[in-house]
């Protein structure tokens, strides 16, 4: 069997390292893609794997990242969404963005609309990761940047839950040209999660509640599921899941006009960044 190509960003720490970990250890061609280039180098070393490094908070590395990713590998099976991460205060990109909503969907967004032609020549999966706090999120598309009532968890939540509407529109999209995408919860890993930002939520993976964590391979679990499995067999493209199940999300991500919506502002917003 011809081993399959995964591209995990995200990858140089939690459950993006345990899941390039296990799938590089099963024989898949495995690329990993962080922000640190001690950390991913080290990783993409102990596993035998490409590495690229891109920080999301830049849309220019993204569209560089794709054009590496599209020069040397003319088929990718798996595109895992994984990097995210959680804020402070609210801050601007070099984009003009608001910090966490592009780390978390639009840099995903335009790396996946990049490679499309890629993965759509592949029958490729598409992975995103997401989070139950997308139950905190509430999206305003007239207010992307979070002018209004900005907090960190609802920043964080409102990106969460833009990773299952992107799912579902990416679904609606591209499912009839061969891709299948889900979206998932990993749980709440005992990671650096939120180590560098000035959230609350940082103190919580310092102190006793830690050891109340998933492990990064236990988060990494229902992510190797999705990857393993088949779309209409195991899965549903283009649903949201958490430990192995479908998940109930945020009543915002069964609307697929918002979906639609999001999807066209989402597209302008890359592009206005060039």
């Amino acid at each position: 069997m011809t081993p399959r190509t995964i591209v995990i960003t995200g990858a140089s720490d939690g459950i993006g390292a345990a899941a390039a970990r296990t799938l590089a250890k099963a024989g898949d061609t495995v690329v990993v893609v962080g922000r640190s280039a001690e950390k991913t180098s080290s990783l993409a070393r102990e596993i035998g794997a490409d590495y690229f490094l891109a920080d999301f908070a830049d849309l220019a590395q993204v569209r560089r990242l794709a054009a590496e990713l599209s020069e040397k590998y003319p088929r990718i099976d798996v595109l895992a969404n994984n990097a995210g991460g959680i804020m402070g205060k609210r801050t601007l990109t070099v984009d003009g963005n608001e910090a966490t909503f592009q780390i978390n969907h639009l840099a995903p967004f335009l790396l996946t609309s990049l490679l499309m032609d890629t993965l759509i020549a592949s029958n490729a999966k598409v992975i995103n990761t997401s989070s139950a706090a997308n139950g905190f999120g509430k999206l305003d598309l007239f207010d992307l940047t979070s002018e209004q009532g900005y907090s960190t968890n609802r920043a964080y939540g409102t990106g969460k839950l833009a990773n299952i509407l992107f799912t579902t529109e990416l679904h609606r999209r591209f499912s009839a040209q061969g891709i299948s995408t889900a979206a998932f919860h990993p749980g709440v890993v005992r990671t650096n999660f939120a180590a560098e930002s000035t959230s609350p939520m940082r103190h919580a993976y310092k102190t006793i509640l830690n050891r109340f964590m998933l492990t990064p391979d236990q988060g990494a679990d229902t992510l190797l599921w999705l990857i393993n499995g088949t779309a209409g067999t195991d899965w549903i493209s283009g649903l949201y899941y958490a430990k192995r199940a479908l998940a109930k999300a945020n009543k915002q991500a069964y609307d697929a006009e918002l979906a639609r919506a999001l999807w066209d502002k989402s597209e302008e917003l890359v592009k206005a960044s060039v």
